[in-house]
């Protein structure tokens, strides 16, 4: 059941990190989520390495570096994918 949460949060930190950025990431679904739960899993890193990782109540400081990771990671990842992309549509 943990997985299917990771998923589900990764999923919605993707998508939202997909709205705050400027511009279309032409990215699929499916890595939408993964790098959004690859963000949360940089922003729990970035969270415990800070001392916040775990507060009294909502853990908002957390949460906002799991955004923040998201955001970093689909911005980085959308020109790979589309590097990548490309070299196979030329192929």
């Amino acid at each position: 059941m943990n997985w299917l949460w990771a998923i589900i949060v990764g999923l919605v930190l993707g998508l939202l990190a997909k709205l705050i950025l400027p511009g279309k990431q032409d990215i699929p679904l499916w890595l939408t989520a993964l790098f959004g739960l690859l963000g949360s899993i940089l922003g729990n890193a970035l969270a415990g390495w800070l001392g916040v990782r775990e507060t009294a109540g909502i853990d908002w400081w957390r949460h906002l570096f799991q955004l923040g990771g998201a955001v970093l990671i689909v911005a980085v990842g959308t020109p790979l994918w589309a590097s990548i992309r490309g070299s196979r549509r030329r192929a």
